[in-house]
């Protein structure tokens, strides 16, 4: 906790004394690293119900290319986010699931889903102006 009682990894950026933001706090930091990458919040998503064949996930993330889902689930996979099972054919399939520290992000992700939901506009959607809300 920080001196002012808010979680120390999510207390507001301290400001030097120009006034203008400093670095924010190394935890964060190293969750954007991970979870600002494109695609990945998505695919941790799609797992968040269950195991998933590579091509199940292709489908599940509109828009993502094999290469790129491939290189997404192997730093998942390096990260000890996702593991990924062999299932020996004909035919050989590859099939991924959450580690228990892929799934310990479910709380967090939830908890964006809503505020999204509360403070984001649907893609495509304009704001409309209060005075023309009935």
């Amino acid at each position: 906790m920080s001196e002012h009682g808010k979680p120390r990894d999510l207390a507001p950026p301290e400001r030097s004394a120009a006034g203008a933001c400093t670095e924010p706090e190394n935890a964060i930091t190293r969750v954007f690293h991970v979870l600002g990458k494109r695609w990945t919040g998505l695919i941790l998503a799609a797992l968040m119900s269950g195991p998933g064949h590579f091509a199940e996930l292709r489908r599940a993330v509109p828009g993502i290319s094999e290469r790129m889902l491939s290189d997404r689930l192997t730093e998942l996979a390096a990260l000890g986010l996702v593991s990924r099972s062999v299932e020996e054919g004909p035919p050989l399939r590859v099939s991924y699931s959450l580690t228990d520290s892929g799934h310990a992000l479910r709380p967090a992700m939830v908890e964006l889903t809503r505020w999204a939901d509360s403070h984001l506009l649907p893609e495509g959607a304009a704001a409309c102006p209060e005075a023309f809300k009935e």
